[in-house]
């Protein structure tokens, strides 16, 4: 676990506790972009004892304090992981579901300019790029 999460967690005035370190090693160790039941798995297996309650409130309040970045593909369960901040996108399998970090297409956030922002104050911009992995393209 780097320090600097352990900060973070500091500044957010989130306790450190066992279930919430597990939860922030789960992600940040065992893959990014993992869903919420891999996590629970994962984090009872370092921890022994966790409900999935507990996993989710931790969760949350990851996302909350923006330590951990929720995405939500459609017809996927929402994903999870560190990179946040950066408003990066992903790059999504359609057929093994593999998901990939991918930076802005064009300059800095929001990455994309609205055709008509309707007076909002655009401050970020979630893009999905779905396709087939190079894997999956062999398979017929």
């Amino acid at each position: 676990m780097h320090p600097d999460v352990k900060e973070l967690l500091r500044k957010s005035n989130l306790r450190l506790t066992a279930p919430r370190l597990a939860v922030l090693e789960v992600v940040e160790l065992e893959g990014k972009h993992r869903d919420a039941e891999f996590i629970v798995a994962a984090a009872r297996q370092r921890l022994g004892s966790l409900s999935r309650q507990a996993v989710y409130d931790n969760l949350n309040a990851l996302v909350a304090a923006g330590i951990l970045r929720r995405i939500e593909p459609a017809g996927r369960p929402a994903l999870y992981e560190t990179r946040v901040g950066d408003n990066h996108h992903h790059l999504i399998c359609r057929r093994c579901h593999a998901t990939v970090d991918i930076d802005c297409a064009l300059g800095a956030a929001p990455c994309l300019q609205p055709s008509e922002d309707h007076g909002f104050v655009i401050d970020e911009a979630e893009v999905v790029y779905w396709g087939l992995c190079p894997a999956c393209q062999q398979i017929h």
